[in-house]
């Protein structure tokens, strides 16, 4: 079964970057592509970067301009580049195809504090 694991977390202060990365296990090419979700405290869980059918790039509009999604097909890894972060982005961050259909994976913290 395939497993994903999220890292590149941390605490960071406002203005702040950090680059998180997703790495699946096995090939999930038949699967469909990681896209990055993240769940805040007392609150659901929320897509906020993804790959269209099309292969081009959607975000939530509260980090619209400010994160990047990207991936590796080969090293069946996704990342997600935050900048100009935001109290309001912590979160755990997690990845999934989207709908999501693997099951979750750890997550990795962000924190945005000073």
């Amino acid at each position: 079964q395939v497993q994903l694991v999220e890292s590149g977390g941390g605490l960071v202060q406002p203005g702040g970057s950090l680059r998180l990365s997703c790495t699946a296990s096995g090939s999930i090419f038949r699967l469909g592509t990681l896209n990055w979700y993240r769940q805040a405290p007392g609150k659901q869980r929320e897509l906020v970067a993804y790959f269209s059918s099309s292969f081009s790039t959607l975000y939530a509009d509260s980090v619209k301009g400010r994160f990047t999604i990207s991936r590796d097909n080969a090293k069946n890894t996704v990342y997600l580049q935050m900048n100009s972060l935001k109290p309001e982005d912590t979160a755990v961050y997690y990845c999934n195809t989207r709908p999501s259909i693997l099951p979750w994976g750890q997550g990795t913290q962000v924190t945005v504090s000073s």
